[in-house]
């Protein structure tokens, strides 16, 4: 059995071809930051996308049964 610790705090290893090699090395440079960083901001901005989406889907679901008459109406003219 793997503790539970182990997930948050250890290091893993991501296996890389040379165009994902030559771009990470790229972006580090002119961005001046670590490879590590570059990676870290890649996955956060990616789960952030991914979580507006649903963020989105959600609320226009409720516009879409609040103002359904209107939209309707609107629809027709």
């Amino acid at each position: 059995m793997i503790p539970k610790w182990y997930h948050h705090v250890m290091a893993f290893t991501v296996r890389t071809d040379e165009a994902l090699e030559s771009a990470l090395n790229s972006l580090s440079a002119s961005e001046g930051i670590s490879r590590q960083e570059v990676v870290r901001r890649a996955i956060l901005e990616r789960y952030e996308r991914s979580e507006h989406g649903g963020r989105v889907a959600d609320s226009s679901s409720r516009m879409m049964t609040r103002w359904h008459d209107v939209l309707e109406r609107l629809g027709k003219a």
